[in-house]
């Protein structure tokens, strides 16, 4: 009995990414700045629950206990929406592109579902493989640095080739030898993000820009590890 509450309950955590994604979803709609504002702190809520309910899940044993209630299927519609459909939304919603363009975000959208749907898309060696749908980190820096319409483009759109590329993107919840050093980035990375979202126009300019930082290793490290990896087996 003891351990069905916990798997039960391990799943009702994951499913708080529902009510994230609800309060995005409204959020986006009222399209103000504070309102974006409050979309992207949910962002990485949504986050923060999806990156630690697998090692929850894990410990519970919740695929064991509860074989007839799939967790990942839960995860996978809850990531898509919060990953990728409503960071997505907000890009149209804040006019990031302009609205005579707003049909080529379709493209990263079906790249990202067609990522969703790869039965490789997380490797048997702890990858990922393809761009991992993280477009709530670009619509982020997106909406901050408020590039020129064409680059903003350029941006969507190379990232959504990278879906179709096999690169292997590194999958920090799960083991690795880069696993650690890039998680306690990651845990500087977010504190940044925070402080940004705390002070918002008032936050410094530099700490936006620093806090790329995080965002190009995680891509330059994930290329070299797969550059590698190419070359040995050439």
């Amino acid at each position: 009995m003891r351990a069905t509450v916990l798997a039960w309950g391990v799943h009702a955590y994951t499913a708080l990414g529902l009510a994230c994604a609800a309060g995005m979803a409204v959020l986006i709609v009222r399209g103000d700045d504070q309102s974006f504002r409050l979309a992207f702190a949910l962002m990485i809520l949504a986050t923060a629950i999806d990156a630690t309910d697998g090692w929850l899940a894990r410990r519970a044993r919740v695929g064991e206990v509860l074989p007839q209630f799939d967790g990942r299927r839960l995860d996978d519609i809850i990531d898509f929406q919060t990953y990728t459909a409503l960071p997505l939304l907000l890009v149209w919603r804040a006019g990031l592109v302009p609205d005579a363009w707003a049909a080529w975000l379709v493209v990263p959208l079906a790249a990202s579902a067609y990522g969703f749907c790869q039965a490789d898309a997380k490797t048997d060696d702890d990858f990922f493989l393809g761009f991992p749908s993280y477009w709530n980190v670009v619509a982020f820096y997106l909406y901050v640095f408020r590039l020129p319409h064409p680059w903003t483009l350029a941006v969507l759109l190379v990232l959504a080739f990278l879906t179709f590329v096999p690169t292997r993107y590194l999958y920090t919840s799960r083991a690795g030898r880069w696993s650690t050093p890039t998680n306690i980035a990651g845990g500087a990375w977010a504190v940044a993000l925070l402080v940004i979202l705390w002070q918002w126009r008032d936050a410094p300019r530099w700490l936006a820009v620093a806090s790329l930082g995080f965002p190009v290793y995680y891509m330059v490290l994930s290329w070299a590890i797969s550059i590698g990896r190419w070359r040995r087996n050439a």
